[in-house]
């Protein structure tokens, strides 16, 4: 496996970190696995985990209506920018549409709700301290929103460059494993997550090879990068991985992105090699 991973990324323009553990054997593999780097939208899995944090403390509840602000609205990926201001949604929802398709507008009003602060106070009860979530959406690139919605981290001059969040494979992959453990938030807390994850549409990555059903996922995009941190249930066994791509030089916002698909033919040998498919 090492040798068809490394030959895999040896020519490839950009900079690949990635980690995987089987979940059933233990065993793990990584690449720069506990290098920082910018999470994108795969920091809207902390996001989630953050909001399920707030409704089991009661400082929220899964009925709250949340309104549609023209100040949240953002480009990129989503559709709730289309909707009319004053739109009131439940934020469970919100927090749908955050994951399932990806939704930037959906992000920001999910932040403005509980605050970047306590996604990140979320990941330090697990010791994901390189995971941070710095500020609301800005855009795609085209028609950017000036920034707000800044955690005390993200206010920082050094995280300035992560954008959106940051995170490590290894983290993310520790997050995901705290999942299927049941260890997020609470039991039935972390099977919904998980259940909203299998929902995600975005299966151009780690699933772009694989059974709908197998994929439990949350992927990212920004113009040089893609990611994509998933629970994969393999025939032979449950593995947790993150990869993630950066410094790519080409623009490419199709499904044949060269990153989605070096991420996805990746994730076949990392399953084979970990023993979790034939």
């Amino acid at each position: 496996m090492d040798r068809k991973v490394r030959a895999a990324i040896a020519g490839f323009q950009g900079t690949v970190r990635l980690y995987a553990r089987n979940l059933d054997s233990g065993e793990t593999y990584g690449i720069g696995e506990n290098e920082k780097v910018r999470a994108a939208s795969t920091i809207k899995l902390p996001i989630m985990a953050a909001v399920f944090r707030a409704v089991a403390a009661g400082s929220t509840n899964w009925d709250e209506t949340i309104t549609l602000r023209e100040e949240d609205k953002v480009t990129g990926s989503g559709v709730l920018r289309e909707f009319s201001n004053g739109l009131k949604l439940p934020l469970r929802d919100v927090v749908h549409m955050m994951i399932v398709v990806s939704d930037n507008t959906a992000t920001n009003m999910v932040i403005e709700r509980i605050t970047a602060d306590a996604v990140n106070a979320e990941m330090d009860r697990y010791g994901l301290t390189a995971t941070r979530c710095m500020r609301k959406v800005l855009g795609d690139g085209k028609a950017l929103k000036d920034p707000s919605g800044f955690s005390a981290a993200g206010r920082l001059p050094e995280n300035k460059r992560y954008g959106l969040g940051s995170t490590t494979p290894k983290e993310m992959v520790t997050l995901l494993e705290k999942l299927e453990r049941g260890e997020v938030v609470s039991p039935a807390a972390s099977r919904e997550m998980i259940a909203i994850l299998k929902r995600q549409q975005f299966k151009e990555g780690i699933g772009r090879h694989l059974e709908d059903e197998w994929v439990a996922s949350k992927s990212g995009a920004l113009d040089a990068l893609r990611s994509d941190v998933a629970l994969v249930y393999a025939p032979k066994g449950r593995v947790a991985m993150a990869i993630m791509i950066d410094d790519m030089p080409r623009v490419d916002y199709s499904p044949d992105n060269a990153g989605n698909i070096l991420i996805g033919n990746l994730a076949k040998m990392l399953l084979e090699g970990l023993g979790a498919m034939d």
